[in-house]
């Protein structure tokens, strides 16, 4: 009896964000319900994937470097390994990129994730006169988006999952070319979107990170929908982030449900009412402003004032017991003075943001913003970000010092890791244990210490 044909395996390196982590988990879904076998290994893979982010400069050389290094190591290791790129890079640079690294087996973009297995048969496929030519897929614009029934192999923590509710975005932020690459605001239905949480809960999922460009919009395309783009619209014409999380709130369980990347222009009373009252939704909101300045607003196209901010911020702390909110900012935006950046550190200082970080501008090509004037120099950009994270560095520390004697609801990432509500995966603080616990658990403990942004706890 002749041995079983060895299944091909395919491994993926997955960079940038949580939602392009989401698109990378669809893709090893599709191929592992079909006829492939997945591999940590990249050495052991006959399929190599690099799932590239295209988001700004520092990202964008992250991904060309590990595309070059990865084929480099196939020739000491797998000469015969095919190497596939997708993600953000691909979807906007997959001309440039065929032209100078046509080392590559494939380019596959944004709206074909849910192609993967065939794609991948295709290059394993191909006549070998026919693979010194990279296979380019991609395809413009973008619309895809995924559905509660499709295939995902998770790459976070099995108790911890990002929850994708709406793809693309139809800001028109100067500083930023996401709706190039992504297309417009897309929103799943609230059906697809419990149906999915509801699996992820019953295979021992603890935390649901709701992510898209803008969570706050959500619902609000399909209003559009049905009263057209010049009709005054209201929330009894379709979904909102309000009807979703109640429905989340309903799924039975022990979890959390965390928001990330809202907006402040589509913030309402009504959804600060409802996470005020959800038993399940996180103290926790992601809110990046980006500035605070009105001429820096104004010149970022962010649709917002300082006034509407400042007002925001009170009614989400005094409608929200224990909100902790996290927000991002740019230094060194186009034209930023002097005045304007001291006006952003005093802003920072006063509203002590329980979670901040800081990014220096990057001049993104075909942002309105790249061809502005006044450009910053980098070594002023650094001086900035470094000012700007100094003053957060002693906010943080000031506040978690204040913490000690508080008893916390902790979930349990490694024995001796674990994170409150107050802190997303990856990117915020930790809570050091003084006695492991069992990962993927809650667990009350009582904060003993700190140390500069972490919480040191024992269990209660």
């Amino acid at each position: 009896m002749a041995a079983a044909t060895p299944r091909p395996k395919i491994g993926m390196v997955s960079l940038g964000c949580a939602k392009n982590l989401v698109d990378a988990e669809i893709m090893l879904g599709g191929a592992a319900r079909g006829e492939f076998d997945l591999t940590r290994n990249p050495d052991e893979a006959d399929v190599l994937v690099i799932n590239t982010c295209g988001f700004i400069d520092a990202a964008k050389e992250e991904s060309i470097d590990t595309i070059l290094e990865m084929h480099q190591r196939r020739l000491g290791s797998r000469p015969d390994q095919k190497i596939i790129v997708s993600g953000c890079l691909a979807q906007r640079y997959h001309d440039q990129l065929r032209e100078e690294i046509p080392e590559v087996d494939a380019f596959i973009g944004l709206d074909q994730v849910a192609e993967f297995p065939r794609i991948v048969r295709e290059v394993l496929d191909r006549p070998a006169e026919s693979a010194a030519t990279p296979l380019d897929l991609v395809t413009r614009g973008s619309r895809y988006i995924p559905d509660y029934d499709t295939p995902r192999f998770l790459l976070t923590p099995r108790h911890s999952a990002y929850v994708k509710i709406a793809e693309g975005c139809n800001h028109p932020c100067s500083f930023c070319v996401i709706p190039q690459m992504r297309g417009r605001h897309r929103s799943r239905t609230i059906g697809s979107v419990v149906a999915e949480a509801r699996q992820l809960v019953a295979n021992g999922v603890r935390e649901l990170n709701l992510i898209s460009q803008d969570t706050t919009f959500f619902g609000m395309d399909r209003w559009e929908q049905k009263a057209g783009p010049r009709q005054p619209v209201d929330s009894s014409r379709g979904p909102t982030l309000c009807r979703l999380l109640e429905e989340l709130d309903g799924i039975e369980g022990e979890f959390w449900i965390r928001l990330l990347y809202t907006h402040p222009a589509h913030w309402s009373d009504e959804l600060i009412t409802t996470i005020a009252q959800s038993r399940k939704v996180a103290r926790y909101v992601d809110m990046p402003l980006q500035h605070i300045h009105e001429d820096m607003l104004a010149a970022m196209r962010r649709e917002t004032s300082r006034r509407h901010i400042e007002e925001l911020i009170g009614r989400l702390r005094a409608g929200i017991p224990g909100l902790a909110i996290r927000t991002t900012f740019i230094t060194g935006f186009p034209g930023e003075t002097g005045e304007h950046f001291d006006s952003l550190l005093a802003f920072i200082e006063e509203t002590r943001f329980e979670r901040l970080g800081v990014f220096k501008y990057s001049q993104e090509e075909g942002s309105r913003a790249a061809k502005m004037e006044g450009q910053i120099p980098a070594r002023e950009k650094n001086r900035r970000h470094r000012r700007a994270m100094q003053l957060q560095q002693k906010i943080a520390r000031e506040t978690a010092a204040a913490r000690a004697g508080q008893r916390l609801r902790v979930l349990v990432e490694q024995p001796q890791v674990a994170r409150s509500e107050h802190d997303a995966p990856d990117v915020d603080c930790r809570v050091l244990l003084e006695e492991p616990l069992t990962p993927g658990e809650f667990a009350d403990v009582v904060v003993t210490g700190a140390q500069t942004y972490d919480l040191v706890a024992r269990p209660a």
